[in-house]
């Protein structure tokens, strides 16, 4: 059985073919750069080679293309870029596709979990999504650093920054109204402060150009919201046949649609990847972790990796321990 190892630049890939029956064998090596048509010419040749399975590196993102021009044909492994380290002073590009492809022989590779093409298409929504909230939240703090500027305490007497009656605000502001008293008149009934402190805190020193930023600011929350909603459409209809899924995962005590969907795009719909509840936890990071040294074992509080799947670390901040022990199948996501 023939094997490949593909180290994966930006530009150019470098092929090393190993056949496990005959390791010691002279080895086929071949360079190809990452255009389309070269990564077409790179799949004929890896089949004349008659290769089955092919193992590369998770560098940044540019193992992608050559990912899903290899999948349908040939079994692929993607292995972290740690566990296939050279020694200093030997890094070599060719020896660099050796070693992981003999390492991938010898079971000495950590390999990471690349879900299917639907469930890629999932992810990447759901956490353009989570990217714009956080742009979100990010811009709310921009117009309050903006509103103390102008002396202004909105948030202090008003909940929501954002909210409905923030917004008639925050957009009369700047339209460049600067009369408290008919700011005040445009919270609604629902505020719990008197108009008097919404008066005062309205009453603030304000520039011409403190508008005109403070529009600029509500043009971009306008425009993240159009594309929240978008997005939410799109997503719903792609998990359209999935919905039965989400709904029972809402029900979750904590957590929501936009929450269940998240889980869904990064661990499928039925978490078939995880053998066990035991190897999900320790691939989310949520399992208590152990590193001994000289019979103490040090644990180093790190959640690093619940967080960087979004809503878990929401979801299982509160009760998690901090580093995974257990040794899944896979490491944390690489799509």
């Amino acid at each position: 059985m023939k094997f490949a190892g593909i180290d994966v630049h930006k530009k150019v890939v470098m092929v090393v073919v190993v056949d496990a029956s005959m390791p010691e064998e002279k080895l086929a090596r071949r360079r190809f750069v990452t255009m389309p048509s070269e990564l077409n010419r790179l799949l004929t040749w890896l089949r004349e080679q008659g290769v089955e399975e092919a193992v590369m590196e998770s560098t940044a993102q540019y193992w992608r293309s050559v990912w899903m021009e290899l999948e349908p044909h040939m079994r692929l492994h993607l292995a972290q870029a740690f566990s296939n380290r050279a020694p200093r002073g030997r890094k070599h590009d060719f020896k660099d596709a050796e070693r992981l492809v003999r390492r991938l022989i010898a079971n000495e590779l950590i390999l990471r979990f690349v879900p299917n093409g639907e469930q890629r298409i999932w992810r990447s929504m759901t956490r353009m999504k989570l990217q714009l909230t956080r742009d979100r939240v990010r811009l709310q703090n921009q117009i309050e650093s903006l509103l103390e500027e102008m002396r202004i305490k909105l948030s202090i007497v008003v909940s929501n920054l954002l909210g409905a009656s923030g917004l008639r605000i925050l957009h009369a502001l700047a339209n460049g109204e600067t009369d408290p008293k008919k700011l005040a008149q445009l919270g609604g009934e629902r505020l719990q402060c008197t108009e008097e402190q919404l008066v005062d805190a309205l009453t603030g020193r304000a520039q011409p150009v403190h508008g005109e930023m403070l529009a600029l600011q509500l043009e971009r929350l306008q425009l993240i919201d159009q594309q929240m909603a978008q997005l939410n459409s799109m997503i719903a209809a792609a998990m359209k046949p999935h919905q039965d899924a989400v709904i029972r995962l809402a029900e979750v005590p904590g957590l929501g649609v936009d929450s269940a969907q998240q889980i869904i795009a990064e661990v499928g719909a039925q978490a078939s990847t995880f053998p066990s509840a035991a190897e999900l936890t320790s691939w989310v990071g949520t399992c208590p972790g152990k590193e001994e040294s000289a019979e103490q074992n040090h644990i180093p509080f790190q959640e690093g990796r619940a967080r960087s799947l979004g809503i878990f670390g929401l979801s299982f901040s509160s009760y998690s321990a901090p580093r995974a022990t257990l040794s899944p199948p896979f490491y944390p996501h690489s799509w």
